[in-house]
């Protein structure tokens, strides 16, 4: 199979590469995107020799070209994308992207009909209707690779709308569920990363301590699976090892376990149907102990103003998730503690006016979010 994979040198991007290694059969990457990693993009792209390779800028591409030989197409921004998306010849695009710029590469893959094994949370949080559309057209499918949406979607499988009753995402809680809540002001950038069971990039480790992330979950199971949000709930499981359940109409609950290791749903997402081999270690059950709690609204405020956007609709999701990003980048940066961020969604969605959903809407609603929370 043909594969293009964007943002390669990120987390999902490098974990996705590991995967390729260790599976059996005919994998060609036929293209990577990353940002302005060029030192890792050139040791992958000399690595796993894809015919395009696509950064930033052009000042990117300059430094890139100093680093692979010259039979590599070299492509940079937004077109860039679009081509490593839909005209590299791919099969599949994985998108592990960082933000609201992998919308637009989503699209443009799903309307030309490669395939989409998705990591990037805002092709749905800003623009699920948009997908969904694109989706319609019956000519591509979008397939999970978030642990938990893949959980779901092997759960769900064969199954009709009319026995799901209710679906249930899981919260590990972040590196901070245990803290006093008079001290998460105080928390550092290091406490705050220093995640009890997940190896992930910087945002979304940060993002799971405020359970911004789990709200921007239930909004992609909604698109993803059709279910309405009020069916969709989360709940604390600190050990990370069920990943999503199923509650079906007769009361019956089923559960999908694992390692809290990514490689596991990304190797399904490029393998499904078919299961191989695994690429993480197992479940360890002696001694295993599982348990479950609501989120306190006290300790993760941010999660119900991501809610409150979703039911507001439109682009109000984009401009949370534009705040959130400028607001965990200030904290990571040091300029403003930890409770901040919630706060400052909170202020951005409250002066968000929001429109009905288009690429261009989405963008200026991204653009104005990021304005306020620079200031928020």
């Amino acid at each position: 199979m043909k594969l293009a994979l964007l943002g390669s040198t990120g987390s999902i991007g490098r974990q996705t590469l590991d995967v390729l290694t260790q599976l059996e059969g005919d994998w060609q990457v036929t293209a990577l995107a990353a940002g302005r990693n060029v030192a890792l993009l050139a040791e992958q792209a000399r690595r796993v020799c894809p015919r395009v390779v696509c950064v930033a800028g052009p000042q990117e591409a300059d430094a890139l070209a100093r680093l692979i030989p010259p039979t590599f197409e070299i492509l940079h921004g937004p077109q860039g994308l679009f081509a490593c998306a839909s005209q590299s010849g791919a099969e599949r695009v994985v998108n592990a992207l960082v933000g609201a710029i992998g919308l637009p590469p989503t699209l443009e893959a799903l309307n030309a009909g490669v395939d989409v094994a998705l990591a990037n949370k805002e092709s749905l949080v800003i623009g699920g209707e948009l997908v969904c559309q694109a989706l319609q057209r019956g000519k591509a499918r979008l397939l999970p690779i978030d642990s938990e949406h893949s959980a779901l979607w092997q759960l769900l499988e064969g199954r009709s709308a009319d026995e799901v009753e209710r679906l249930l995402l899981t919260a590990s809680g972040g590196a901070l569920r245990a803290w006093p809540l008079d001290q998460l002001a105080r928390a550092t950038p290091a406490d705050v990363l220093r995640h009890p069971n997940w190896r992930m990039g910087a945002r979304i480790t940060v993002d799971s301590a405020t359970l911004v992330n789990k709200g921007f979950e239930l909004v992609e199971a909604h698109w993803l699976f059709g279910v309405p949000l009020e069916r969709i709930d989360a709940v604390l499981h600190p050990q990370s090892l069920v990943h999503g359940m199923v509650q079906l109409c007769d009361g019956a609950v089923l559960a999908h376990m694992g390692s809290p290791d990514m490689k596991v749903s990304i190797q399904y997402a490029l393998t499904a149907p078919l299961r191989r081999a695994r690429s993480a270690p197992g479940v360890e059950w002696k001694g295993l102990t599982l348990s479950f709690d609501a989120i306190d609204p006290k300790r993760y405020p941010a999660f119900a103003h991501v809610l409150q956007a979703a039911r507001e609709g439109g682009t109000a999701l984009a401009a949370v998730n534009a705040a959130d990003e400028v607001l965990v980048s200030r904290f990571l940066q040091g300029q403003v503690p930890f409770t901040q961020i919630a706060v400052g969604i909170e202020r951005v969605l409250e002066r968000h006016t929001p429109q009905p959903a288009s690429v261009e809407a989405v963008l200026e609603a991204d653009r104005c979010a990021r304005e306020l929370a620079a200031r928020a």
